[in-house]
């Protein structure tokens, strides 16, 4: 008898078969993987949403999310989990936002919590819940090991990428590509300023939500750094960020955040692209230094180090992407976890 898995995407993001957030990426990836098993699949998320299983749609803020906002959608999502439990039951909730702890359902059903970023972003009572049968499950040893005391998590589940999608192009281009959601931890900044020491051209690619602090980085910190070698490319999905990544010479990544996992790390690794990531979080354990990419400590060294990218094998950075990031891996593991819990 197939499961039946209720997943509640962050509410504020749509999920879609490219979208640019990671915890959007990881339930689309298990939405299809559900769907293909033959069990049932529901996913509450906000309109122009696309997935494959059924939608129960919220409301889309466009614009600044407000307060008043941000409450009224939250009790939108507690309306339509309860409803959908009611009316056609659960055999368990999956929930993936970083404000879960706002419309975590009432005690009944089993309720698992991916937990996408770090740690320390979530309010302290959320990663101590009261409500039984509540479990927090981590994407990588590297975030597992920065639980604060008294928090317990299940073993990790790390995430993974399609590597029949992502494979290497014909050849390469000579740009360096800096690619995600645009905000000031990401550091798009210091990837243009590596870029521009290092003298090569640099494409920069991403989204930018509509969040004030998100929206003035943009401003004053990307916008005075672009000329006619650095460029801005703005959203990229499906076939074109497929391209993008393959033809790069490198992935740059100069996050400052304690990075959790990394798929676009993992995207380009599979792409035969290697990876040059300052050492944050969970990034030296997805990039091999030396083998698949190198990790860098500043923005100096970074551009050094695009300049010694030439020795990094591209089919050792396949080779190892299909090794150690295989989406049906993580897949299973979430079917199996399902399981395991329903039961």
């Amino acid at each position: 008898m197939g499961l039946k898995v209720l997943s509640v995407a962050y509410p504020f993001a749509p999920v879609t078969a490219d979208p640019a957030g990671g915890a959007e990426q990881v339930l689309a990836q298990i939405d299809r993987a559900l769907t293909a098993a033959g069990h049932r699949s529901r996913v509450i998320a906000p309109e122009g949403s696309v997935t494959t299983g059924e939608l129960l749609a919220v409301r889309r803020i466009e614009g600044e999310i407000s307060a008043p906002k941000r409450a009224a959608v939250h009790a939108e999502v507690r309306d339509a989990l309860d409803d959908a439990v009611r009316s056609h039951g659960a055999d368990i909730v999956h929930l993936h936002g970083i404000d879960f702890h706002d419309y975590v359902p009432p005690p009944g059903v089993p309720a698992l919590v991916t937990l996408h970023l770090p740690l320390d972003w979530y309010p302290p009572e959320a990663l101590l819940p009261r409500r039984p049968g509540t479990w927090l499950q981590p994407v990588s040893d590297d975030q597992a090991r920065r639980a604060p005391d008294g928090v317990s998590l299940l073993p990790p589940i790390g995430n993974g990428v399609d590597v029949a999608v992502y494979r290497p192009d014909e050849g390469k281009d000579d740009y360096a590509l800096v690619l995600g959601r645009v905000a000031p931890e990401k550091g798009f900044h210091h990837a243009l300023d590596a870029a521009r020491m290092a003298g090569v051209p640099c494409r920069a690619a991403g989204r930018l939500f509509p969040y004030p602090a998100h929206r003035r980085y943009f401003d004053e910190e990307v916008m005075p750094r672009l000329d006619a070698l650095r460029r801005w490319i703005g959203p990229v999905e499906g076939s074109a960020k497929r391209r993008l990544i393959a033809r790069a010479r490198c992935l740059l990544i100069p996050s400052n955040a304690p990075e959790t996992s990394s798929l676009v790390a993992m995207e380009a690794l599979a792409s035969g692209t290697p990876v040059i990531a300052f050492r944050s979080g969970a990034l030296p354990g997805i990039v091999e230094h030396g083998v698949t990419g190198l990790i860098v400590d500043t923005t100096e060294e970074m551009a050094g180090a695009i300049g010694r990218i030439g020795a990094i094998d591209p089919a050792a950075c396949r080779r190892a992407a299909c090794e150690r990031f295989p989406l049906r891996r993580t897949t299973d593991a979430y079917l199996g976890l399902y399981a395991r819990l329903a039961a």
